[in-house]
């Protein structure tokens, strides 16, 4: 229901809305449906707004569309311009007296003067009402077409970034299981039974908009698996998850980038390292920390402006705008990342 519900009822409310804003501003208010079945002045008056109703939802479907949009200026004003001389035209022969009295019967004395309009009210009241239909149908199109259009952006700028992680990713692994293989070791047939799980939900889950929890905790399960196939006991892996993370959804691959950049800057072979990584999940919350000794030449200057840091900042930006905390602390001994995200 979420969107179209939404929709339906502002739509409901604006008819409902522009309907009753001519009564809203007459003197006498609105006369009554037995009034509105005897007085053909006051008939007339309530067709017309029917027919600027109508003119409202011709404009917003159909004219600024077919239009306005395709720079067909001047044929849109000229639709503009005919609707309006056919509602006024559609009034006037309706009703032959357009300033006549309107009987009410037992009105008192002093509200028989507002039984007549001013001269030109009705035309004013057209005009104005006509114009309220015009600029508010307008506006809600032009902002409709501006979300559209942002919408549009992001979805093609989020495909590039993370048309980015998969080689990206399978870069790192494939040099993972290429030492191994370099090694001749035995775990190397499981590290690829453990790549081939990666990459189908890399190529198969990733793609979606958004991801179970678990499965994303499971592909990062993994990774950490397959990096403590490669690495020796000069490296101590922490990893601890905690929490419920059951029946949550998280956008894909939006927390590898940082683990990543652990594995990547965090592991020196002639010097023994610590690579620590905790995510919990507490309600609609979820926090990841990720601290890796500095241990590696040219840490920082490289590894909190890489690629994979770099992409998923202005993911968190496009897709948690107000739902995220991102601190990194690059000290002289550890590079520390803490996350959180609302996952709501």
């Amino acid at each position: 229901m979420k969107q179209s519900g939404i929709q339906f009822f502002i739509h409901v409310f604006l008819v409902f809305a522009f309907l009753a804003l001519p009564y809203i501003f007459a003197p006498t208010g609105f006369p009554g449906l037995a009034e509105l079945e005897r007085n053909s002045h006051e008939r007339t008056n309530f067709v017309s707004y029917l027919l600027m109703l109508a003119f409202f939802y011709a404009n917003y479907y159909y004219l600024i569309p077919r239009f306005y949009f395709n720079k067909k200026y001047i044929s849109y004003a000229t639709f503009i311009l005919g609707s309006f001389l056919i509602i006024l035209f559609f009034i006037y022969t309706l009703d032959k007296t357009p300033g006549a009295p309107r009987p009410f019967p037992h009105r008192p004395p002093h509200a028989m003067r507002f039984d007549k309009p001013p001269a030109g009210f009705d035309n004013s009241q057209t005009l104005f009402l006509f114009l309220v239909g015009l600029v508010v149908s307008f506006a809600l199109r032009i902002n409709d077409r501006l979300k559209r259009s942002e919408q549009e952006k992001l979805t093609t700028e989020l495909s590039y970034l993370k048309a980015q992680i998969n080689p990206h990713f399978l870069f790192n692994t494939l040099n993972s299981i290429y030492s191994l293989a370099i090694e001749k070791s035995d775990r190397t047939a499981d590290a690829v039974v453990m790549l081939s799980s990666l990459m189908r939900y890399v190529i198969r889950d990733a793609s979606e908009s958004l991801v179970p929890l678990n499965k994303e905790i499971e592909y990062i399960k993994n990774y950490v698996s397959l990096q403590k196939f490669r690495l020796d006991d000069t490296v101590l892996i922490e990893f601890q998850v905690d929490g419920n993370y059951l029946n949550k959804q998280i956008a894909p691959l939006i927390l590898i980038s940082f683990i990543e950049n652990a594995f990547k800057y965090g592991v020196n072979p002639e010097q023994k390292s610590l690579i620590k990584i905790t995510i919990t999940a507490d309600r609609d919350e979820l926090i990841l920390h990720v601290c890796n000794n500095k241990v590696r030449i040219n840490h920082s200057e490289e590894s909190s402006g890489g690629i994979g840091i770099n992409n998923t900042r202005t993911r968190l930006q496009l897709l948690y705008p107000a739902k995220h905390q991102l601190i990194i602390e690059d000290n002289a001994e550890n590079f520390i990342i803490d996350l959180k995200l609302n996952l709501s």
